[in-house]
C-alpha cells in the first residue's frame, strides 16, 4: 500500500513542530529560564516558578512526544530503508535505533526529573519556608542543571542521527 503523500507531508510537519516545541522549551529553560530564575529569586519563589512552569509545560511536553512517537512510526513505516520491526541491515535503520534509544534516554531524564526532582524541590522549599535545615538543596540544583545539560546534549545527539538517516534516504 502506498502512503499517500498528503499523509507523509502532514507527518513530516507535525513532527518537525512537536520537535521545535519540545526541544525549544528544553532549550529556554536550560539555557535561559531556570538560570536567570535561581539568581533572581529566592528558593521558595524560585520552587513555585517551577511548579507554575511544570503544570504548564508539562502536558505540552507529552503531547509533543506522543505526536513524535505517532508521526515517526508513520514516516518510518513509509521509509523505503525500513525492512521491519528490529530489522538492522542499513545505515539508515542502525541511525534510527540509535536515535530512539537516545530519545529513551531523554524521556526517562524528564520523568526523573518531572515526578522525581521538581517535586523534592518543592518540598525543599517548603520545609524552607517553615524555618527548617535543607542541606540537600544544593544538591538537587545540581542534580536537575545536570538532566537538563543532559537532555540538550541528547536533542543534539538526536537531531544529528536524523541528518544521518536522512542523507542515507
Amino acid at each position: 500500500m502506498n502512503t499517500p503523500e498528503w499523509g507523509l507531508i502532514l507527518a513530516y510537519w507535525l513532527h518537525m513542530l512537536a520537535t521545535v516545541v519540545w526541544l525549544g522549551s528544553l532549550a529556554a529553560l536550560a539555557l535561559l529560564v531556570l538560570p536567570s530564575a535561581r539568581r533572581a529569586l529566592d528558593d521558595l519563589a524560585y520552587a513555585n516558578l517551577l511548579e507554575t512552569l511544570q503544570r504548564r509545560l508539562d502536558p505540552v511536553a507529552w503531547l509533543c512526544l506522543a505526536v513524535l512517537v505517532a508521526t515517526g512510526m508513520f514516516q518510518m513505516s513509509a521509509n523505503p530503508n525500513y525492512t521491519g520491526l528490529l530489522a538492522i541491515d542499513n545505515y539508515w535503520a542502525a541511525a534510527i535505533l540509535v536515535k530512539h534509544l537516545v530519545i529513551g534516554g531523554m524521556v526517562a531524564a524528564s520523568a526523573y526529573q518531572t515526578w522525581g526532582i521538581l517535586p523534592e524541590l518543592r518540598r525543599i522549599a517548603l520545609r524552607q519556608a517553615r524555618g527548617l535545615e535543607t542541606p540537600e538543596l544544593v544538591r538537587l540544583h545540581k542534580r536537575e542543571a545536570s538532566l537538563l545539560t543532559a537532555n540538550l546534549i541528547l536533542a543534539g545527539i538526536v537531531l544529528a542521527l536524523t541528518a544521518v538517516a536522512r542523507s542515507v534516504s
